[in-house]
């Protein structure tokens, strides 16, 4: 398994690891934290140091009952930043966190290599269009309704690892019409989904995608964690290192994540105990 990523054939026989940089002032965790460019700056450092493969910049939040800032006001909490972490990092690869064509435009014609879209191409009847013309990776994510109501009572008129799976399934075949290769599928956790369906969907995470395409999950400190440990998202590191090293055993082939470090010490005793066996 492997994606084409700005040339480079990007094999995934170990797991890869995507660090958050996230440019808002309301994110769930680390929200307003990287104020200035020297404090992105220094993240971008730290991050790589340790040994992210790919670091994902957002710019307007979608955590749950968040409100979406406008388009004008994402680009400008993007666009600076990337130009300033590329000319200090050139060899980096960035993602854009985008659910909006025009964001996701300007950001690669900046030198970005990867669209994460939280939406799964729903809020922005453009953006397969515009994949079509940069053929580039795409995460495509599930989510239930819109960041501002998505945790409101989530329902599903089936199971759940059924109702996704036909979701990825409609909307690859979309993607694959404008002859987009390099899909990678994040479940959305957290996204519209309750609890027991939340750990449900980590117990049946190689169900998801059929095994064709990398499967991505975004669990870093979230509610999930602190919920069952009644813990603060400050305290969850321990728990999200328990529960990546769940998704990696289930088939995860990337973590994006918080904490880079700890991250890695999951996929290298992941690895060799898979190796062992």
């Amino acid at each position: 398994m492997m994606i084409n990523c700005a040339g480079t054939l990007l094999h995934l026989e170990e797991p890869k690891i995507i660090g958050i940089v996230n440019l808002t002032p309301d994110s769930f965790y680390d929200g307003g934290k990287l104020c200035s460019e020297y404090n992105i700056l220094q993240h971008i450092e730290i991050l790589l140091s340790e040994g992210s493969d790919f670091i994902d910049i957002g710019g307007c939040s979608t955590r749950p009952g968040s409100k979406l800032v406008t388009e004008k006001e994402e680009i400008k909490r993007v666009i600076k930043p990337i130009r300033t972490i590329i000319k200090n990092f050139p060899n980096v690869r960035i993602s854009i966190d985008t659910f909006r064509s025009e964001v996701a435009r300007i950001a690669v014609e900046e030198g970005v290599v990867m669209i994460n879209d939280i939406s799964g191409g729903k809020f922005d009847k453009n953006m397969f269009t515009l994949l079509g013309k940069l053929k580039i990776p795409y995460v495509l994510n599930h989510i239930k309704g819109i960041p501002e109501n998505m945790q409101k009572n989530p329902s599903y008129c089936e199971d759940i690892i059924i109702e996704i799976n036909n979701f990825f399934s409609e909307q690859i075949f979309y993607l694959k019409k404008y002859g987009i290769q390099d899909i990678i599928l994040d479940p959305g956790f957290g996204f519209g989904k309750t609890l027991e369906q939340n750990f449900r969907l980590l117990k049946n995470l190689s169900l998801l995608g059929f095994q064709d395409y990398p499967i991505l999950v975004g669990l870093s400190r979230k509610s999930m964690i602190k919920l069952i440990l009644k813990s603060s998202y400050e305290d969850s590191l321990n728990g999200t290192s328990i529960i990546h090293t769940i998704a990696l055993l289930n088939g995860s082939k990337f973590l994006r994540v918080h904490d880079v470090k700890e991250a890695v010490e999951c996929i290298k005793l992941v690895q060799y105990y898979k190796k062992i066996l």
